[in-house]
């Protein structure tokens, strides 16, 4: 069994949720290293993706990836609307109009994304950005959709990108805002809702 446009909206349900319940925390995160509107802007922004979902549903998993980025990118300032959004629209490209997504094209859509945040950040493993939570997770969805199965392909990129996440507090970063600070950035990862298919 795959992943489909019911379980693509359930998703970015649970994370406009995500957004709305760690506002006041990514806030907070974003105070010593930029203009304290982090929190703002992804609530914001994931909230209107799900107005935007509600006034013209998809009927792919895909299309609702490709309606998640424009939203992104045309509702969240700074840098993160356009890494989010192009995270998103290039996992949307990866799935197509598959109206049921099998863990090769979903693994294929975690390594899109990785890429995508990749090109527009100029970030690499090591700087203490996202794609240090990111790329241990396209490994992990790519080793794990070997077995066909994408309950295993979820688990093993949210376990690995948590832990990516979680690997990145001794580091120094050397990009984005986080490197004003030097060594007194310190990092946090709140953790991807993963409902099962």
């Amino acid at each position: 069994m795959g992943l489909d446009v019911n379980w693509a909206l359930r998703w970015l349900a649970l994370s406009a949720d995500a957004m709305a319940e760690h506002r006041e925390e990514l806030i907070e995160l974003d105070r010593p290293i930029g203009d304290s509107d982090h929190g703002e802007n992804m609530d914001r922004g994931f909230k209107a993706v799900m107005v935007k979902l509600a006034e013209a549903p998809p009927e792919t998993a895909g299309a609702a990836l490709k309606l998640t980025a424009m939203t992104l990118m045309s509702k969240v300032g700074g840098a993160a609307g356009p890494l989010y959004g192009t995270a998103f629209l290039r996992a949307a490209t990866a799935l197509g109009d598959a109206a049921d997504v099998d863990a090769a094209t979903l693994a294929a859509a975690f390594q899109a994304a990785r890429d995508g945040i990749v090109a527009r950040g100029k970030a690499e493993s090591g700087d203490k950005t996202m794609v240090d939570a990111w790329t241990p997770a396209v490994d992990a969805a790519a080793a794990a959709a070997g077995d066909s199965d994408v309950r295993k392909v979820l688990l093993a990129a949210a376990e690995a990108a948590e832990a990516g996440a979680v690997s990145t507090d001794p580091m120094l970063a050397r990009k984005g805002r986080a490197s004003y600070l030097g060594s007194g950035a310190s990092a946090t990862g709140i953790r991807a809702p993963c409902p099962a298919p």
